[in-house]
């Protein structure tokens, strides 16, 4: 008899290895009957994983931290046994910001350093002229898409609270959004930069791998309560998504992963455009121009599906940084048990590995990042809402 589950996703190229793994049968496989439950927002998912609708879901990796700290909902202690994409995100500007920030570029456009120093000469210009401050659209307060935002503005000297104003959209509606002028700017996950520059609305300025090298973005997210009463599900559904990681990271398989992605119950746009996101190779503008990176969404390989709880020490520290969680050694070591690199390895029968104890972030400004002296790493920045301990 197969177990039953639900599993709650947002329409994002990056939850791939979850929507493959049911859909080629891996699952099936391991014993497991999964329905996909496809959602518009992440507070959906979270509501629905929180209070048991779900049993387990494609979710932001910070939020999978912030409930477990109890920030900004309910508390309910997360586990994330396997990771679902790094290294998704990217930066998209409309057209007219796009031109500001190449009037005041100093250097290479593609260098995260350069552009946000031009765009802090945008947003002084504007001020001095009193227009309305510039608006970015994220998806989520606890989210790596607010924090890549908030630390590309931040090493320029543009104050995101002050400056700026950052506002919430699920990533469907990021596009309509820039196209009708309501923001200047966002960070979402693929598909949707992509759309953005096919209809002509935006330009691709960064990936998010220009900010940080390696991000946890989504992870395969379970409460921890079920996860311990499970184990055997867990294991099971963590060998299906590893499977379908390592599917969909096989080049002859692309075209296949693309077009059942493209279908409408799971992202539902243009097979082409998932099949250039999945080779790293990204149209940025509308004139054509393609940047490709093999450091762009990471699925299955550079062993991104495993966890790395250094990842969830540098999320925890931008939840301090930007004042939404208090700064402490327990707080610290919550975040720090979310990822699982245990679960993962035990699924799997591999080895268990050393934690990461060197910089394994890599953001483009800044001191290497310390998880063992968060504090220390945070107070290297002049920009910030730290709250008083």
């Amino acid at each position: 008899m197969k177990e039953t589950l639900q599993i709650g996703f947002i329409p994002l190229i990056d939850a791939a290895a979850l929507l493959v793994a049911v859909d080629k049968g891996f699952t099936a496989a391991e014993g497991l009957d999964v329905t996909l439950v496809r959602e518009v927002s992440w507070s959906n998912v979270r509501d629905k994983l929180n209070i048991g609708l779900f049993d387990a879901a494609h979710l932001l990796a910070p939020v999978a931290i912030a409930s477990s700290l109890g920030l900004g909902h309910i508390k309910v202690p997360i586990v994330a046994p396997f990771n679902l994409g790094l290294n998704g995100n990217a930066i998209t500007v409309s057209s007219a910001l796009h031109a500001a920030i190449m009037a005041e570029i100093d250097g290479d456009p593609f260098d995260p350093m350069a552009t946000t120093t031009a765009l802090s000469r945008v947003v002084a210009s504007r001020r001095k002229d009193g227009a309305e401050p510039l608006t970015f659209g994220m998806t989520f307060p606890f989210s790596t898409h607010n924090y890549q935002l908030r630390f590309w503005m931040a090493a320029g000297g543009v104050d995101p609270d002050e400056d700026v104003r950052l506002v919430v959209l699920p990533p469907p509606f990021m596009v309509d959004s820039i196209a009708g002028g309501q923001v200047d700017g966002f960070c979402v996950g693929a598909p949707w930069n992509s759309i953005a520059v096919d209809r002509g609305v935006g330009r691709i300025l960064h990936f998010g791998s220009d900010i940080l090298q390696r991000a946890a973005e989504k992870v395969l997210a379970i409460r921890e309560g079920w996860s311990a009463k499970n184990p055997h599900i867990v294991a099971a559904l963590v060998r299906a998504a590893q499977r379908a990681a390592e599917f969909v990271e096989e080049p002859q398989n692309r075209i296949e992963v693309a077009r059942i992605l493209a279908r409408a119950e799971y992202v539902g746009v243009d097979p082409d455009l998932i099949l250039r996101t999945l080779e790293g190779r990204l149209k940025i503008s509308a004139e054509g121009t393609v940047r490709e990176s093999r450091r762009y969404l990471l699925i299955g390989r550079q062993e991104a599906p495993r966890p790395d709880p250094v990842q969830a020490a540098w999320l925890y520290a931008q939840m301090v940084c930007w004042g939404q969680a208090e700064m402490s050694h327990d707080a610290l070591q919550t975040a720090h048990a979310v990822f699982r690199p245990d679960l993962y390895d035990q699924a799997l029968g591999s080895a268990a590995k050393p934690i990461r104890a060197s910089d394994s972030v890599g953001a483009f400004a800044g001191p290497a990042f310390d998880p063992e002296n968060v504090a220390r790493y945070l107070a290297s920045f002049p920009i910030g809402r730290q709250k008083p301990r």
